[in-house]
């Protein structure tokens, strides 16, 4: 039992930092980026490039993940979404959505369909924990999930960037008014949560494998995690996540083959008729004149 509950929290982890990045962008520019569970998947082959066959040390590996991927979130916004993230219809989604397309296309081209293995950085062998097993990679994986909104509060709270961000993200308009380069605040956020999923690469690489597929896979459930936390809250997606993966681990474990997305989706359908904005999302209301 204990051990499944390690196997449904590292599933849930791996769903939840995904999720830090819908949010981050979301709440910045009121765009949901679908294609950043490909980005975090551009990640993980960055990780294979640079451990496997580059044969990098670990920092560097880090590094060039991160430096890499904050270059294909900039590129993504420049190239993709600067021009139309004012458009209220579906065109950004739309096109995030393409986004993802050609990543996956990319990486297929590079590094082929076939799942390729990436050693882990740390220790490989296995922990046992309150009478339960795990690998040192979930270990870290959880760490990382549990610390990120906990940077992300003091990041927004305690500093002028941060500030910044979330005053731009309340209400932009007036944030241009008082001299908040809201464009550049946006492009900072695409930056930002790019070169996250860089550098999550060599942490979630030993986890998933390097798989093509792997951003699809993400996708849905990270949007799931979101949508089950709440979107906009600071610790949303680390709930969310962690609910998905336990709630996805017990289903494999005690229910017929296939049915584990469906109880996830069923769960979360009850949960949004309760609470339509999450587990901890606040409602938002507009004043109509």
């Amino acid at each position: 039992m204990i051990t499944l509950i390690y196997s449904g929290l590292s599933l849930g982890a791996l769903y939840a930092v995904v999720a830090f990045g819908y949010n981050i962008v979301f709440g910045s520019t009121r765009i949901f980026n679908f294609a950043y569970a490909q980005q975090v998947m551009l990640g993980v082959f960055i990780a294979y490039w640079t451990t496997v066959t580059l044969k990098l040390p670990t920092v560097a590996c880090f590094l060039v993940g991160g430096a890499l991927g904050a270059a294909a979130g900039y590129v993504i916004e420049l190239v993709a979404l600067r021009t139309i993230r004012r458009d209220s219809s579906f065109g950004p989604l739309i096109t995030t959505i393409g986004i993802g397309v050609v990543l996956d296309a990319v990486v297929e081209q590079v590094w082929g369909s076939t799942p390729l293995t990436v050693p882990f950085f740390g220790s490989a062998r296995v922990v046992s924990l309150f009478s339960g097993r795990t690998q040192v990679v979930d270990i870290v994986l959880v760490l990382v999930a549990v610390v990120t909104p906990v940077a992300l509060a003091a990041w927004n709270g305690g500093t002028l960037t941060g500030l910044i961000m979330t005053t731009a993200a309340e209400d932009r308009d007036a944030a241009s008014l008082r001299g908040v380069n809201v464009e550049r605040t946006i492009t900072g956020s695409m930056v930002a949560t790019g070169a996250f999923a860089g550098l999550l690469g060599p942490v979630i690489a030993p986890m998933t494998f390097a798989n093509v597929s792997l951003g699809d896979n993400l996708a849905i459930l990270a949007f799931v995690a979101l949508a089950f936390g709440g979107f906009g809250a600071t610790a949303g997606p680390l709930v969310g996540g962690m609910g998905v993966g336990l709630i996805e681990a017990f289903s494999q474990r005690y229910l017929p083959s296939g049915a584990a997305n469906l109880v996830v989706f069923g769960v979360l359908l009850c949960c949004l008729m309760l609470r339509p904005h999450g587990l901890l999302g606040k409602a938002e209301y507009a004043r109509v004149l």
